[in-house]
């Protein structure tokens, strides 16, 4: 019902003061050029204020739309302000001082053209013509999408004051008179500026300056008359000729109206006559006595007229009003005429109307076609301001304009109390101080001390709040004194700064003009110190503001159609009005905080009768009684009251504007009153509707009290229910408490937010998928501090009322005009459905919500729970926000749970719920529980979520998806929060097996990013066993084995479980892959430290069972999760079959772990070998070993591994070889190795060297390592001599003791025949019994030993090799050699055998 609420003949004052910093003004001086004679302050103009409306300011579409530029001149400055109601303009105001001038009151006249916007001043002295661009060349398109744009002003700087073209002094003759207040000013068609002002010797000269863009000569014109006769007679001549007039036709109000090439200009003077010329024809066109118009005329005859007043209205239609204001003392009169042109140019004047007003002094007055709007100041200093209808007002009823009232003079502070607290309160509630006000009263108040003034809302308070108690602390002289005595002097001082801010918000109130905007019938107040914008009123707000003498005029056909029903409405308002006056200020405040303490209001309404009534000395309460007896039908006059003052709807108002709409329309539709004066004046008018209404509440309140005990039969007489009384005072009572708490957000201001935090807060409600609900990260440009309700407005409230406004319009919006009372009043009334607690939306919450308002947010609530039952889900939910906030998480989840059973009903809880996708995949209960889980995950309260997840476990009953999802969510949360015991409990209770799985998996692996492996080992695992050692096992083979240390958790979790072979198999497996994968020599010592622990749990198994599975080769284990392995083709090929198990046993093992140590042994020796050691085989082991010198960990190995010895053998004679050629360095280098063999005894003296420590440690192991062919000796033999290295004594001598045959074979290999004779020579010497002992012969040649044998065919080979190269002396001596010896050999064989054979013969 609010957009069609019934409006009243009245409006009411909003101001549109800036709250927040005083405005800036940039100042520029601007030099007079030949006026430095004139004495300064010799002329004193009074202040003086007007206004320019853009003639397209009134259309949807415009670039001006909604913009306007208004002025105050005082002394010497000039003040100009360009202001939009759209868009906050940057560098909009400027302050202009003109050296040695004065204004002239009304001295600003400002027109536009298709490229410029130009400023005509005049001074006392000079006229001036200032050139800035028009708003539409500022921009390159129509759409205006900016929240912010530069003002015309914001170039004014780079503007040549003193350029010739737009500047020229007024010249002495004319001249003009003293005390000069009329002016006139315009452009004409050729862009040439014309400057009427009236001449000294009486009557108007013109001055003209010719256009800025072509060079001109200035030139003056004096329009000047005797007599209409003299003028019919003689027309013109020359001022010379006709000789000076008498002042009489001075004019006191001057006014230019442009029809095409030509100017009307109308002066009202003097002699109370009205004067019109023709500039173009420089002919005085028209005379008119105004004093025919007046009835009682002969005093004003006899003076001169002071403070006559002239205004110009024009109508396309009906042509051109005037409007006179004739001044008399006590009284005026204000009439009305239209121009009536007719032929031969003489033009004539029809009345209109005549208006008589008993206000004493007019400020200024506008006209308008229909109507005339006035400011007045009364005899008591207050200003007044009323319009009328001029032409349909039989009656000269003029409708008044509720003016804002200055703040109250007295602040009354009880004893509970504290005076500081409630002055602030006072002098910082929005609307009531403006800060240019509180800034001079703090000037004074610091005694001129110098401050800077240019503070915020917040820094301004501190300061007065430093100022009034450093004065407080000067003014003590004594050092002790009682409380009460503190705060009398605490009161004392602050009601002393008090009484200076109201004096100086009263001047700054004081008014100096209208300006009215006939383009979109907007009325603005141009005061002293800021501005103010006039708005219609309700009818019901009309009714109760009207003073009694007007309520008893009143029109009854306004109120209803039925005579009867509109005078019980009169009636039943005068009641009210009557207990309005009677309360006092305690029982004001008393109904006021039954609101605040969210006490039944009905039941305070009834305490205030009831002392009404005692305290009733005028008998007002029977007054009240017998005009309660005049109301016919009180039921229905009370229920049509409450009908008007309810906003409640259901009708749900767009979000957003229409997509169907042209992009440029949306955007442009979305800048309408986007401004933060507009959003100012919006709420101030929310505000101020709240205020009255809520006093019409209050006193309906006690009214309907009132005839609660009279009773029925005494004033609703027969057939009236007593229970139709009880539910209006039911219906009146939330009306009540609706408009405290409007009124409540309209005072409450709300706090400025860090973008940090504004981030923060953006990411939790993306959480919940709310980052529509009017969360602005902008930079806001609005005044600040705002009020809960501007933000509102500014940040949700206004898209969503304008875009309901225009898609209502049944006009094509290229044809919308706006029409400021219908378009304020629209808005006012959308914005109060918005507000309105008992609609369904809750936009206003929302926005709080999501502009961090928390605490605003809060006391709301808690004002609104008590009586509101709609959107109860919703404001709890939003009261849980704020309780995470304030970190009172336990009411958080209190207020959450309580919303749960509110989801479904309601609008915002169930697009809370609602699916990106639109997919619904529960409950709509549980869907609400899974966002408020998210919310408190992201904020990081895991108990919440814990606490919440199992309430909400009982709603999803058995939808084992949700019990899955909510018993997962408190594993995580319990695991988070270092519960492993719950955490377990929690997985044990997952239904789903998959989730059951991944939060096993979980678990394993917190607990061992956390160390808390015993508890991991510990739990049960009832069913779950195989799981765990499945997940681990992945683990661990997916994992680096030096930062995890899975391997080791499953052995004790299998060691733990008495599962020896599986514990075995694990740490043989990380043993195994630690030699693989670690080439480090940390990795060999746990390699080696894991095949002990594998043996050790082979060990403590039976015999039979002491055995393992050789784990997999390799580096791939089909584990979950891991790759598919392809060929070159991109197949995926087939694993393999037939792979052969193969069983470990503990000798294995122990192999294993010999083989390990031995690798760390000689990583420990030879770093470099750690690389390659740690997967090395046991032969390659071996090779290692060798060369490194490590031979008895390669001959251990061999041993253990039924290797031979060979390589051993070989690798030692080659290092002896080396040694044997090396130099020092080999020899220091050799000592090392040499150390790490076991050496029966080393010698370290200076005679043995480390090449003699080599071949003691080769012949030590040959002694020690003899096999049954003598292999050992033959590859070391074979070693040097393949080197050519001689061979040792020793070593000669040790092999011709067991194999002298192989001995003379290699020697032959080797070609080393000499050597081979000499062999040869002393073996057969040996046999024969010469030296035998060295050759391991026990019996030598003899009939009585057994038998000896010569190596024959290899001394036929050496004979034969002697006997290739016949011609070789040597050779052929050393072949000689052996023949002689293998004939003496001969001769004593045969001997032998002779002797063998007697013996046997015998």
């Amino acid at each position: 019902m609010a957009a069609a609420v019934a409006l009243g003949r009245s409006f009411i004052e909003l101001s549109g003061a800036e709250r927040e910093r005083p405005r800036h003004f940039r100042e520029f001086t601007v030099c007079g050029v030949g006026t430095s004679n004139a004495l300064p302050g010799t002329v004193k103009y009074s202040e003086s204020a007007g206004g320019f409306y853009y003639v397209e300011s009134g259309k949807l579409f415009a670039v001006t739309r909604n913009r306007f530029i208004h002025w105050k001149t005082s002394g010497d400055t000039l003040e100009l302000v360009e202001e939009s109601l759209d868009i906050n303009l940057l560098n909009n105001a400027v302050r202009l001082k003109f050296q040695n001038c004065s204004l002239l009151p009304g001295g600003v006249h400002v027109s536009e053209t298709h490229n410029h916007v130009i400023i005509l001043i005049l001074t006392s002295q000079t006229v001036h013509r200032l050139l800035l661009p028009h708003p539409f060349r500022m921009y390159r398109s129509d759409m205006v999408v900016e929240s912010q744009m530069q003002s015309i002003f914001t170039d004014i700087g780079k503007v040549d004051f003193r350029d010739p073209c737009n500047y020229q002094l007024i010249p002495a003759v004319p001249g003009l008179p003293p005390n000069c207040t009329a002016s006139a000013a315009w452009l004409n068609n050729d862009g040439e500026a014309l400057f009427a002002l009236p001449s000294a010797a009486g009557g108007v000269f013109v001055l003209k300056l010719p256009p800025y863009d072509i060079p001109g000569m200035v030139s003056v014109v004096e329009l000047k008359q005797s007599s209409v006769m003299q003028r019919l007679l003689i027309g013109w001549m020359p001022t010379a000729i006709r000789g000076d007039q008498g002042p009489s036709d001075r004019p006191l109000s001057l006014a230019v109206h442009c029809v095409e090439h030509n100017a009307f200009i109308f002066a009202l003077c003097q002699d109370h006559k009205l004067r019109m010329w023709s500039y173009k024809d420089q002919m005085c066109l028209m005379v008119a006595d105004m004093l025919e118009y007046v009835p009682v005329n002969k005093d004003l005859r006899l003076t001169a007229g002071t403070a006559h007043k002239l205004r110009l209205a024009f109508s396309p239609s009906m042509g051109l009003y005037l409007g006179i204001y004739m001044h008399a003392p006590k009284r005026g009169q204000f009439c009305v005429f239209q121009l009536v042109g007719t032929e031969n140019n003489r033009y004539s004047l029809d009345h209109i109307s005549s208006l008589f007003t008993s206000q004493e002094t007019l400020i200024d007055f506008a006209l308008t076609p229909t109507d005339i709007w006035a400011l007045w100041h009364d005899a008591e200093n207050q200003t007044v301001v009323k319009y009328i209808n001029f032409e349909n007002n039989v009656a000269g009823q003029w409708n008044p304009v509720f003016m804002q009232p200055l703040p109250e003079e007295e602040i009354i502070i009880r004893n509970d109390q504290e005076p500081r607290e409630m002055y602030l309160q006072s002098l910082f509630t929005p609307g009531r101080f403006i800060n240019a006000a509180l800034c001079k009263a703090l000037q004074i108040f610091c005694r001129g001390t110098e401050r800077n003034l240019d503070l915020s809302w917040s820094e301004l308070k501190k300061e007065i709040t430093l100022a009034v108690e450093n004065e407080l602390q000067e003014s003590v002289t004594e050092y002790e004194f009682s409380q009460e005595e503190f705060r009398n002097l605490q009161q004392e001082f602050w009601c002393k700064f008090y009484a200076c801010c109201l004096q100086y918000q009263e001047a700054l109130s004081h008014p100096l003009a209208l300006h009215l905007n006939p383009h979109a019938n907007m009325v603005c107040l141009l005061k002293k110190g800021y501005l103010s914008f006039l708005v219609p009123s309700s009818l019901v707000d009309h009714l109760y503001l009207l003073p009694d003498e007007s309520l008893l005029t009143e029109d009854e056909m306004n109120i209803s159609d039925d005579v009867n029903v509109a005078r019980d409405v009169i009636c039943l308002i005068k009641c009210l009005r009557l207990i309005g006056e009677s309360m006092t200020v305690d029982m004001s405040v008393m109904m006021e905080m039954s609101c605040y303490n969210v006490q039944s209001p009905e039941k305070a309404a009834e305490r205030i009768l009831e002392d009404l009534i005692t305290i009733d000395i005028e008998n007002v309460m029977e007054d009240i009684c017998s005009k309660l007896q005049e109301i016919r039908n009180p039921i229905h006059a009370i229920g049509l009251l409450i009908r008007e003052m309810d906003y409640e709807t259901e009708v749900e108002m767009e979000k957003g504007f229409n997509p169907a709409q042209p992009l440029n329309i949306r955007m442009n539709l979305f800048q309408l009153y986007g401004s933060s004066t507009a959003g100012h004046l919006v709420c101030r008018g929310v505000y101020k509707i709240a205020s009255i209404r809520f006093l019409i509440c209050r006193d309906l309140l006690i009214l309907q009290q009132l005839l609660m005990r009279l009773g029925d039969a005494v004033i609703l007489g027969a057939g009236q229910l007593f229970q139709a009384q009880q539910d209006l005072l039911h219906r009146t009572a939330p009306l009540f408490l609706s408009y405290h708490l409007i009124k409540w957000g309209s005072q409450c201001l709300a706090t400025d937010v860090p973008i940090d935090t504004l981030e923060s807060n953006l990411q939790h409600l993306s959480v919940l998928e709310l980052t529509d609900s009017g969360t602005s990260m902008a930079n806001k440009l609005v005044s600040s501090p705002q009020t809960i309700v501007e933000l509102f407005f500014q940040e949700v409230a206004r898209k969503n009322i304008i875009s309901h406004l225009f898609s209502q319009s049944k006009t094509p919006l290229s044809q919308t005009g706006l029409n400021w009372p219908e378009m304020i009043t629209a808005v006012t009334n959308y914005l109060l459905q918005l507000l309105w607690p008992s609609n369904s939306g809750c936009l206003f919450l929302e926005c709080l919500m999501g502009n961090c308002q928390y605490v605003q947010l809060q006391d709301y609530i808690q004002l609104l729970h008590p009586w509101c039952q709609v959107n109860v889900g919703s404001c709890r939910f939003m009261l849980g926000r704020c309780y995470l906030v304030t970190g009172e998480g336990h009411k958080a989840l209190e207020c959450f749970c309580q919303a749960a059973s509110e989801v479904g009903k309601e609008e915002f809880l169930d697009r809370l719920i609602r699916s990106e996708d639109g997919e619904i995949v529960s409950t709509p209960r549980l869907q609400y529980y899974d966002k408020v889980l998210r919310l408190l995950d992201v904020i990081g309260l895991p108990e919440l979520v814990i606490q919440l997840a199992t309430s909400a476990i009982t709603e999803a009953g058995d939808d084992w998806k949700s019990q899955a999802t909510l018993r997962t969510c408190i594993f995580k949360h319990h695991l988070d929060l270092g519960h492993n015991n719950q955490a377990y409990e929690a997985l044990t209770q997952i239904p789903d097996s998959s989730r059951q799985l991944d939060c096993l998996r979980q678990l394993v692996v917190v607990l061992c990013e956390r160390s808390q492996l015993q508890d991991l080992v510990e739990f049960p695992y009832v069913n779950l066993q195989n799981e765990v050692v499945g997940i681990i096992e992945s683990r661990a083979r997916a994992v680096d084995l030096m930062t995890h240390n899975y391997y080791e958790l499953l052995y004790a979790f299998h060691i733990y479980r008495h599962n020896y072979r599986k514990a075995g198999t694990v740490m043989f497996e990380y043993g195994m892959r630690l030699g693989r994968e670690v080439r480090t020599l940390r990795g060999l010592e746990k390699q080696g430290n894991c095949y002990l622990a594998a043996i050790n749990c082979l060990r403590l198994i039976r015999p039979e069972y002491a055995w393992i599975v050789q784990p997999a080769s390799g580096a791939v284990y089909d584990r979950p999760g891991a790759s598919p392995k392809r060929n070159h083709d991109g197949e995926c090929t087939a694993a393999p079959t037939n792979q052969q198990i193969e069983i470990l046993e503990l000798d294995d093992l122990e192999k294993a772990c010999s083989l390990a140590h031995i690798r760390l042994t000689l990583a420990q020796h030879d770093p470099s070998a750690i690389a390659v050691a740690g997967s090395s085989s046991a032969e390659e082991l071996v090779t290692l070993l060798v060369q490194a010198g490590l031979f008895d960990s390669a001959i251990s190995i061999c041993q253990t591994f039924k290797l031979p010895l060979t390589p051993v053998f070989e690798g030692l004679a080659f290092k002896c070889i080396k040694l044997q050629f090396g130099g020092e360095a080999a020899q220091t280098e050799a000592w090392a190795w040499l150390a790490a063999n076991q050496l029966s005894s080393v010698i370290t003296t200076k005679e043995s060297s480390a090449t003699d420590e080599a071949w003691r440690l080769l012949s030590t192991y040959l002694e020690r390592h003899k096999v049954q062919n003598n292999l050992y000796h033959h590859c070391v033999i074979n070693k040097l001599l393949a080197h050519g290295v001689p061979l040792p004594n020793w070593l000669i001598n040790s092999y011709k003791k067991v194999d002298a045959a192989e001995l003379l074979r290699l020697y032959l290999n080797y070609d080393l025949l000499e050597e081979a004779v000499d062999l040869v020579s002393e073996y057969v010497d040996a046999v024969l019994g010469k030296g035998h002992q060295y050759f391991g012969i026990e019996f030598p040649l003899s009939a009585t030993t057994p038998m000896v044998w010569l190596p024959y065919s290899s001394i036929d080979q050496l004979l034969h090799a002697l006997g290739e190269n016949s011609a070789n002396s040597h050779n052929i001596a050393l072949s000689q050699k052996i023949l002689d010896k293998l004939e003496d050999y001969q001769q004593k064989v045969d001997k032998a055998t002779r002797d063998l054979l007697y013996r046997r013969n015998l």
